[in-house]
């Protein structure tokens, strides 16, 4: 008989950064979201246009810390080439007990450290954005998407195998 009780329900997350975690530092985090690029098209002969798919949007993440950490703020403006790692793990935990383990392994560049607003008295809030050069989101081990500049794989197959063929690479 079917399980019917939600799954795969985050319970906790944490985040590494430049391979040093944030235990207790992190506020809040916005993992990658991959969405596709589309173009709406209408040939001859067509009653309707159509979406056609031409690529995916640039990949970024953010994050909040409530603490000024000068760790993270000097990975900020570092020279052009130079990537950071980032690890977001999360447990995801069934109605029925079961833990599961989810891992977004990142490679970027801090894009935006903003500060917030200071005020006595008041927790100042620091907001940071990544530009993601590749990102890998794997479930219990096994590969859900892996993104870089050139290809898409889901579920660990390519879906750019035929074109990178097409192109002789």
């Amino acid at each position: 008989m079917a399980n019917n009780l939600p799954s795969f329900l985050l319970r906790d997350c944490m985040l590494y950064i430049d391979r040093e975690n944030k235990l207790g530092q992190i506020g809040d985090i916005t993992p990658p979201v991959p969405a596709s690029k589309v173009e709406e098209m209408r040939n001859a002969g067509m009653i309707k246009p159509r979406e056609v798919h031409m690529g995916y949007e640039k990949l970024e993440f953010s994050f909040k810390m409530p603490g000024f950490d000068p760790q993270v703020l000097k990975l900020f403006g570092l020279a052009p080439g130079t990537e950071n790692p980032f690890m977001i793990t999360g447990a995801l935990v069934d109605e029925d007990g079961d833990t599961h383990s989810a891992v977004m392994t990142i490679r970027g560049v801090i894009k935006q450290a903003d500060g917030g607003t200071w005020k006595g008295g008041d927790m100042a809030e620091n907001d940071y954005s990544v530009a993601v050069n590749y990102y890998k989101l794997e479930v219990d081990g096994e590969p859900v998407y892996e993104i870089d500049d050139f290809d898409i794989k889901v579920g660990g197959v390519s879906q750019r195998q035929d074109i990178r063929n097409a192109l002789l690479l």
